[in-house]
């Protein structure tokens, strides 16, 4: 077959011979060839083709072929120009693969975030319970990236020898403005001391495109025994473990003492039933 017409062929089929019917090309094999009555016969006049419309037109496979490349290596060269254009601290930045590192002398660790559909409200805000698993996230890989995670949750390796595991006793988060789906938000956390025998460990949650801070949230953390289930003095074979990455910096989120007054219809300012 080509772009001038469309030659006969001769099918045997149980013994049938069966010729089909179609326009010949001008030429086929140096040759005129056409089509009398159904049947083929061959003219080897030298005479040329009339040349007709069809047979000027150009090759059009050659000429996309050739636009393709071009508009190809126009893409390339631009990618290039683009990645060329952007900022050191941005390539430094990202975290395409969303897995977390260290920054900053070693002592903070960031990780970043998209916002996934199934991570938000009907308002398309995330909900507080994905922030606090983003913050517990960081926490856990912030100590694996550092080296100290053991066998337990969250323990390090002296800790595990001695039966002992981190406890949260109190933690405050504020919530500025929460994200939305396709956000991405960027965490940093890290460590500080807290007291003789506490830890204390803090986070940023920022937007990525534009740096403006969401949450901010403060924890204080203690240790326990599995066996007593009682609370343990940090030894000093853990402490040799940690305080590298103890960072001398106030929490981000002050003390805060109240406490939530105990909510009931006596006490509300509004009431309303049957909600559902």
């Amino acid at each position: 077959v080509d772009v001038r017409g469309i030659k006969t062929k001769s099918v045997n089929s149980g013994g049938m011979k069966v010729k089909a019917n179609a326009q010949a090309p001008t030429e086929v094999n140096g040759s005129r060839s056409r089509i009398t009555h159904g049947f083929k016969t061959d003219d080897y006049s030298t005479s040329p083709a009339p040349r007709t419309f069809i047979n000027q037109l150009p090759d059009w496979s050659m000429l996309l072929a050739a636009i393709t490349t071009i508009f190809l290596a126009a893409e390339k060269q631009w990618m290039m120009l683009e990645w060329k254009t952007k900022r050191p601290d941005m390539i430094a930045d990202m975290d395409p693969f969303g897995l977390g590192r260290i920054v900053q002398d070693g002592l903070v660790f960031r990780q970043n975030f998209s916002i996934r559909s199934y991570e938000i409200g009907a308002d398309r805000t995330a909900s507080i319970e994905t922030l606090m698993n983003h913050l517990q996230e960081t926490a856990l890989n912030h100590v694996k990236s550092a080296g100290l995670l053991g066998d337990g949750f969250g323990s390090t390796p002296e800790m595990c020898k001695k039966n002992l595991f981190w406890v949260v006793t109190k933690m405050q988060v504020i919530v500025d403005r929460y994200p939305t789906w396709g956000d991405v938000v960027q965490v940093d956390t890290w460590v500080a001391p807290n007291g003789k025998n506490g830890m204390r460990r803090d986070w940023l949650l920022r937007d990525y495109k534009t740096g403006e801070i969401l949450t901010r949230a403060s924890s204080n953390w203690v240790m326990m025994n599995k066996e007593t289930r009682r609370l343990s003095k940090i030894p000093d074979e853990v402490r040799g473990e940690i305080e590298h990455y103890f960072v001398d910096a106030p929490p981000v989120v002050e003390d805060d003492s109240r406490k939530l007054s105990k909510l009931d219809e006596s006490t509300a300012d509004y009431v309303r039933d049957g909600l559902i």
